[in-house]
């Protein structure tokens, strides 16, 4: 079994444990954040998984692409990719809200 652990620096004191195992085309991923805990969406991992090395305090970021390759083509790739996508498409309708609110503000007072 191949691991990888990271030290993420989140919104803790202390940093969070995130380890990546791969046992054959079993992938595995763990995460100390409560998030995690309670087995929600963690976002450190999902960081570290997209390429984001910006939180990793643990002096080993050179092995992220190590664990993005563990991943490659599987339906947790997918998934990611997934919901980057929809991310991407929630800050555009927000964007959109904003200026219709707006333009129905100005329209309200005869503008």
């Amino acid at each position: 079994m191949e691991k990888i652990h990271f030290l993420y620096q989140g919104s803790a004191k202390e940093p969070y444990e995130i380890t990546f195992s791969k046992e054959r085309n079993n992938f595995i991923s763990n995460c100390t954040c409560p998030a995690a805990q309670f087995g929600s969406y963690c976002k450190h991992r999902i960081n570290i998984l997209a390429g984001i090395t910006n939180g990793i305090v643990s002096n080993n970021s050179n092995q992220v692409e190590i664990v993005r390759s563990w991943i490659s083509g599987t339906d947790i790739e997918n998934a990611i990719i997934e919901v980057f996508n929809a991310e991407q498409k929630l800050e555009e309708a927000k964007k959109e809200v904003t200026a219709s609110k707006k333009r129905l503000g100005k329209a309200l007072i005869g503008q």
